[in-house]
């Protein structure tokens, strides 16, 4: 990861703690930039699956 991306992740962390009104310990910091790496890198996997466009997202189930 490269600084300024740490940076941005840095600062979303803290946009978003101001936006709930949370008080982050700053121990807690490395963690929770972690936890929101790992969680960013499913979603680039899953946002970047190919699925055809006439797939429904989920089954038809009919009695």
């Amino acid at each position: 990861m490269t600084t300024d991306n740490a940076d941005a992740l840095m600062n979303a962390v803290a946009a978003g703690a101001h936006m709930l009104d949370l008080t982050l310990d700053p121990a807690w910091l490395p963690s929770v930039r972690a936890n929101l790496e790992v969680s960013l890198r499913l979603g680039k996997l899953v946002d970047e699956f190919p699925l055809p466009d006439d797939h429904e997202p989920a089954s038809h189930f009919k009695a």
